[in-house]
């Protein structure tokens, strides 16, 4: 069992950051393991961190010196810490595991587990140090944040809602949120420095004792001076403020603008149920037994859509049917049903911001959001880049456009493409493009794309049979990921890859000029229009010294295209 040694803050699963990432990581598991001993079990523990690591689900890095300490990472957290799988006395799938991994909703069962997480627990246990310091069921008071507040930013989090160690200090920290929001108000055109200074004085008093003594050294470094100590903790509150963010998006429950996260509209009933019948208090702090059985049931605690009368009135109010139509049908009819109709709602608000985009009626929005990733103004710019990319190739035209991230109600992203597959597919008919986008620079970025861009490109080439280009986008392409593209490019035939590879770099800046031209063009842009500018980035090879010329040719060709 985990002990909290130092911590006087609320913290929050990082790895594996993405919710979606869980239900590969656990099948992985429960189906090499199951059975088998983990607790001190260091065999199997590497053997796990080996299968993850070689998984193509798997993106990123197993530590090879510690494998056993990186796969305790991946399963003691979330999977165990959520109750999806019990790790004594052997490895199994729970209950809640099992609608996760293999239910229609995991979603909702995502969101049952997220209001059963509780400090202190069977699994974590306050150390000597900080006893008293947590009686918190922290997802669940940080949602009454939100539905109180109205919304929630990333700052306020961090700075704030992390401190709600116990749930009787939430009037504090909801106090002190409004009482940063109204200073902020005096401080515009100077908030990034407000901020810092608040960030700063807050950090200071949580670990006033530890800053005066010397003793700030953190779990992952040693810190020897009080800014190091400053600057690691600031790291790691977004750190948590982005984990917890995307694990609320993942229950669909809420919509983000990338600046700010609140309740869906459509979800308040929902959420105002919660929040009156769970209890704030903790559970089962002393009792293994009884808190398993609480954490691994599936159907606890109730939530407003397990009541019939609810889903009934949900069902008419919101997608007109009647109540003879919805008679009969158990609850889990009436659940898939809600499914379907909201997935359909879905497609509807997709098909209508395709014709808003093609017009060119959100060309400015596309373009202010792209400045605002780049400025750091939009909290998880990963995801809003892949969604603003689509957008930026439906603009586009031309072709058949699919984004593989995934939507809210309301056509804002929940969630970006799974690790398996191209980030956005293109059909133009006769050729086919896939489109990869990151945020990435450095070593990391090749170290991290490389191979995941050329696999997704050739799993699209293959599946759609035809000649295929890749576009990889990038605020800043590190020389290297150049290198890399450049010679794989002049390979003459790779069988994987059905002949020889297409893949084109291109700097965001690049991109948007692309856009551009296409805005200011007379007349859409044809297929024909894009497979030219890609074949001539491609043929540009055979013209460059190496690598860098080779940038600065498609650089060139981003200038004029639909130039006249």
């Amino acid at each position: 069992m985990g002990v909290i040694k130092s911590s006087k803050t609320l913290f929050f699963t990082t790895s594996p950051r993405s919710p979606k990432k869980l239900i590969p990581e656990i099948t992985l598991l429960v189906d090499g393991f199951s059975g088998q001993s983990w607790s001190g079990n260091e065999q199997v523990q590497e053997k796990f961190a080996r299968t993850l690591a070689d998984a193509t689900t798997f993106e990123g890095n197993t530590s090879k010196k510690y494998s056993a300490f990186s796969a305790r990472d991946r399963i003691t957290r979330s999977p165990q810490g959520l109750g999806f799988v019990n790790l004594s006395p052997t490895i199994q799938l729970t209950d809640a595991g099992k609608e996760f991994i293999y239910g229609s909703r995991p979603h909702e069962i995502f969101f049952r587990q997220l209001l059963k997480f509780q400090l202190p627990s069977p699994y974590h246990k306050e150390g000597r140090k900080i006893k008293g310091t947590f009686w918190v069921r922290p997802y669940l008071e940080i949602i009454r944040l939100i539905r109180d507040l109205e919304y929630l930013t990333p700052d306020e989090f961090r700075i704030f809602a992390l401190q709600l160690t116990d749930y009787r200090k939430y009037e504090i920290v909801k106090n002190q949120i409004l009482s940063f929001r109204g200073e902020k108000e005096k401080r515009k055109g100077q908030y990034k420095k407000f901020v810092d200074e608040v960030a700063n004085q807050e950090i200071f008093k949580i670990y006033t004792k530890e800053i005066e003594t010397g003793n700030i050294e953190t779990r992952e470094t040693t810190t020897s001076d009080v800014k190091s100590f400053i600057r690691k903790e600031k790291s790691n509150m977004r750190d948590y403020a982005d984990a917890c963010f995307r694990y609320f998006r993942f229950t669909e429950m809420f919509m983000s603008d990338g600046r700010s996260i609140r309740i869906a509209p459509d979800k308040i009933p929902e959420i105002d149920f919660v929040l009156e019948t769970v209890p704030r208090e903790p559970a089962y702090i002393d009792d293994i037994t009884a808190f398993k059985d609480y954490l691994f049931d599936a159907e606890q605690p109730r939530l407003y859509v397990d009541d019939r009368d609810n889903l009934e009135n949900m069902l008419m109010r919101h997608f007109s049917y009647t109540k003879r139509e919805l008679s009969g049908k158990t609850i889990n009819e009436l659940k898939d049903l809600r499914d379907r109709s909201v997935q359909a709602k879905r497609t509807a608000i997709v098909q209508k911001q395709t014709e808003e985009l093609k017009s060119y009626a959100l060309y400015q929005e596309v373009i202010d959001t792209y400045n605002e990733i780049l400025s750091d103004e939009i909290y998880d710019a990963p995801l809003f880049l892949e969604w603003n990319t689509w957008r930026a190739m439906t603009m586009l035209d031309g072709g058949s456009i699919k984004g593989n991230f995934k939507i809210d109600d309301l056509g804002r992203p929940i969630s970006t493409a799974q690790g398996n597959m191209p980030d956005i597919e293109c059909d133009y008919g006769t050729f086919a493009l896939s489109v990869e986008v990151t945020l990435q620079r450095g070593q990391r970025q090749y170290e991290s794309e490389g191979e995941p861009v050329t696999r997704h490109y050739a799993q699209l080439q293959k599946a759609k049979g035809k000649t295929t280009y890749c576009l990889f986008i990038a605020p800043s392409i590190n020389r290297a990921t150049w290198a890399h593209f450049f010679g794989l490019n002049q390979i003459k035939n790779i069988t994987a890859y059905g002949g020889k590879p297409k893949i084109v770099p291109l700097e965001l800046d690049s991109f948007m000029r692309l856009i551009e031209n296409s805005y200011t063009n007379e007349g859409v842009p044809h297929a024909q229009e894009v497979q030219n500018f890609l074949q001539t980035a491609i043929d540009e090879i055979e013209n460059s010294i190496d690598e860098i010329d080779w940038r600065k040719r498609i650089s060139a060709c981003a200038d004029r295209w639909l130039v006249a």
